[in-house]
């Protein structure tokens, strides 16, 4: 089987490597800059901008891929799954109508809101500046204030922990009005994905991503700075309850997607805030999340190809995924200045990571040595039996690496993980 794996960072160097364990694949890539992880892998490779549609969709021809997963949320937007599906090729991934519950949070909130689907947050979608300036002064509370299209996952701004009631005003007047107005919610956040094939949704492991830059969560929010798993694939602060009705929020997302003639195929990424009141949805993203899909594809048992296959049959179910009882430890290595300011072509050399997984993100690679670039570098994955080894395995490999790069070590500890805990049960 051929498959075309489009987006170059470290979540399509997980895409490729799990793909890569059947040996009766072929792989092609699509992506801006090299990743040399990838490339490895690659029987064919075209550096091109991902959205780039009119350059991709013939290379996929003349490689003759049998079907492509689509790794980014850009090319999504673009229209890259019809293209390629009007083409004949088959996609893991969403139309572009269907990627609207990721690419205009709008549309999400109303499709929430007019299915009566639960765990929405109250939230005002404005297009002009007055008119969100007057509910931001009227509001009660704290506000989360959200760009109605892509950020990359770095335009959310938070009133009273980035910003106060004037700023918010400011920034809504700086997107030119189009912003969706939520409620701030309380809680501890956690990220469920699940294979979707139009109508059956397979779930995978939780996740706990860390946006901020800084140990002690602190600092600038960022693309993802790192993430665990647990061995039993729950989250210690996500009660059964909490995750059936994430599970359920998820199921019904999926049905309404059908309703509105829009089916969704692909990874449905549900980011959570799990609130005194249960969960409840920050956001979805329509593809695997980086650095989440690390940690899933790390230990996923079983062969990713045939999920492919069942996802673009329609015929999913669970007896077709499997992941092993192991906890997963993500950790970023970075640029200095990341994210505001990174050191761009500084040089970095990998010491002994031991038995870590290296995946390759932002990062170049000439002459034999690799050098920085504008976003995160590489990121390390430790899976062991306990989160402890797992954390110990992937610290070991994030510090061998050394150059004018960082990581946050205190991801995926033992004492990390339980001031969350003590934070969910004081909210609680």
């Amino acid at each position: 089987m051929k498959l075309l794996v489009v987006g170059g960072g470290g979540r399509e160097h997980a895409i490729t490597r799990a793909l890569s364990c059947n040996s009766d694949v072929s792989i092609f890539s699509v992506m801006a800059s090299k990743n040399p992880g990838i490339a490895r892998l690659a029987e064919g490779v075209l550096l091109e901008k991902e959205t780039n549609i009119q350059r991709i969709l013939p290379f996929a021809t003349t490689c003759g891929v049998d079907a492509a997963i689509i790794g980014p949320e850009a090319p999504l937007e673009a229209g890259i799954v019809d293209y390629l599906e009007s083409a004949g090729i088959p996609c893991v991934g969403p139309t572009r109508a269907a990627a609207r519950i990721e690419t205009d949070k709008a549309f999400c909130r109303r499709l929430m809101e007019r299915y009566r689907i639960e765990g929405c947050p109250e939230y005002r979608v404005c297009h002009d500046p007055e008119e969100a300036r007057r509910f931001i002064e009227s509001y009660g509370g704290d506000l989360a204030i959200k760009p109605i299209g892509l950020t990359g996952g770095k335009g959310v701004r938070i009133m009273g922990e980035h910003l106060d009631r004037q700023g918010a005003i400011d920034y809504v007047r700086h997107l030119g009005g189009n912003a969706v107005l939520e409620e701030r919610l309380i809680g501890e956040e956690f990220t469920l994905q699940a294979f979707v094939d139009g109508e059956h949704l397979v779930p995978m492991p939780l996740v706990q991503d860390h946006k901020r830059a800084y140990e002690g969560d602190l600092g600038p929010n960022t693309g993802g700075m790192g993430s665990y798993s647990l061995p039993d694939h729950m989250l210690p602060f996500v009660t059964q309850p909490d995750y059936e009705k994430a599970l359920r929020i998820m199921q019904d997302t999926v049905v309404a997607m059908r309703a509105e003639g829009t089916p969704y195929r692909g990874i449905l990424y549900g980011q959570f805030m799990n609130t005194a009141d249960g969960p409840k949805v920050i956001e979805f993203n329509a593809r695997f999340g980086d650095p989440e899909a690390m940690n899933v594809l790390s230990i996923l048992e079983s062969d990713f190809t045939e999920i492919v296959h069942r996802i673009i049959d329609g015929d999913l179910s669970p007896s077709d995924v499997s992941f092993a009882n192991e906890a997963t430890v993500c950790k970023y290595v970075v640029p200095e200045g990341y994210p505001e300011a990174p050191k761009v072509g500084e040089p970095i050399v990998l010491g002994d990571y031991g038995d870590a997984l290296l995946y390759y993100a932002n990062v170049e690679e000439r002459g034999g040595r690799l050098y920085t670039r504008t976003s995160r570098a590489l990121a390390f994955v430790g899976v062991g039996e306990t989160l402890e080894e797992a954390e110990s395995i992937a610290e070991r490999a994030a510090s061998s690496v050394s150059g004018r790069v960082f990581h946050r070590r205190d991801i995926g500890t033992r004492e990390s993980l339980e001031k969350r805990c003590r934070r969910m049960r004081e909210i609680a």
